[in-house]
């Protein structure tokens, strides 16, 4: 049983197929990696500029050049690694039970009615909470430590996971599931050969989603208490009114979020070429 999706026929859409040729994925990936470079590269350099002519003060938003030493300073001395381990633990924990959460219960509110009706709507009425005033809450109840940094990086990805994988799973063509029924597939042959494939698409997008959300709930968690963690040093640089030491860590959240992203999208395609032989041909 193979789930059916809407495709263009060849011979009617008149479009001709043609093979890529070897590498030319790769090369265009790389492409297109570098033309994102040009818009930071541009807005950097003409900021570098414009402070080194004094026709701006760099005073409260140093120069790329000063961002770029104190990040070396922190780097030479240790410290930089400390605080991107502590917070890549805590994001890779909170993402990790955020996912676990968020798919469990998507799958099920999205495949049984009775659990949809009894649970989405206190998940909906929890999702309009904002992140913040789930702090003062964790820290009564978990402290200032490791614990209660987890919960709230896991609260962030649990949302998108979930809400994600509930919709996809409602959306698939309930004439398929039909079909699956008719050629007798049990439970778990039905989710394997129909739900699943379906569902792919929309829980790969869901997991990075999740992961950014992640890395903007980090920061709110390292407020908590941290002693280390990029978090932490954002703080930090505003309490001594260091700016370039505060631009050095959202720098570095940007360079840790992008490359975490393109790590879990490289993963996830191997998943969506699975998903695609599911497909029929022609």
């Amino acid at each position: 049983m193979a789930v059916i999706e809407p495709a263009l026929d060849r011979q009617e859409s008149g479009a001709v197929s043609l093979p890529e040729a070897p590498g030319a994925a790769p090369r265009r990936r790389w492409l297109d990696w570098l033309a994102g470079l040009i818009v930071p590269l541009a807005l950097a350099l003409g900021w570098e500029v414009a402070v080194a002519q004094g026709w701006a003060n760099g005073r409260l938003l140093p120069p790329p050049s000063r961002i770029l030493s104190t990040l070396w300073s922190l780097w030479r001395s240790g410290d930089l690694i400390t605080h991107v381990l502590a917070t890549l633990g805590r994001v890779g924990l909170g993402f990790l039970f955020g996912v676990l959460a968020g798919t469990v219960l998507g799958a099920l509110t999205g495949y049984l009615s009775w659990a949809r009706r009894l649970l989405d709507p206190t998940l909906q009425a929890l999702r309009s909470i904002p992140s913040i005033a789930w702090v003062p809450l964790f820290i009564l109840w978990f402290g200032i430590f490791e614990t209660s940094k987890v919960i709230l990086i896991a609260v962030g990805v649990f949302f998108p996971i979930y809400l994600a994988l509930s919709g996809a799973i409602l959306d698939v063509d309930r004439k398929l599931v039909e079909v699956g029924r008719i050629f007798r597939l049990s439970g778990p042959a039905l989710v394997w050969r129909i739900l699943l494939p379906a569902t792919l698409p929309a829980y790969a997008l869901a997991l990075r989603a999740g992961l950014g959300l992640g890395w903007m709930f980090v920061v709110a968690a390292e407020f908590m208490g941290a002693s280390e963690g990029l978090g932490f040093l954002l703080t930090d640089g505003q309490m001594t009114g260091q700016p370039a030491t505060i631009l050095a860590s959202i720098v570095a959240f940007a360079v840790l979020g992008k490359l975490t992203d393109g790590l879990l999208a490289a993963l996830s395609r191997p998943l969506l070429r699975w998903q695609d032989s599911f497909k029929p041909e022609g």
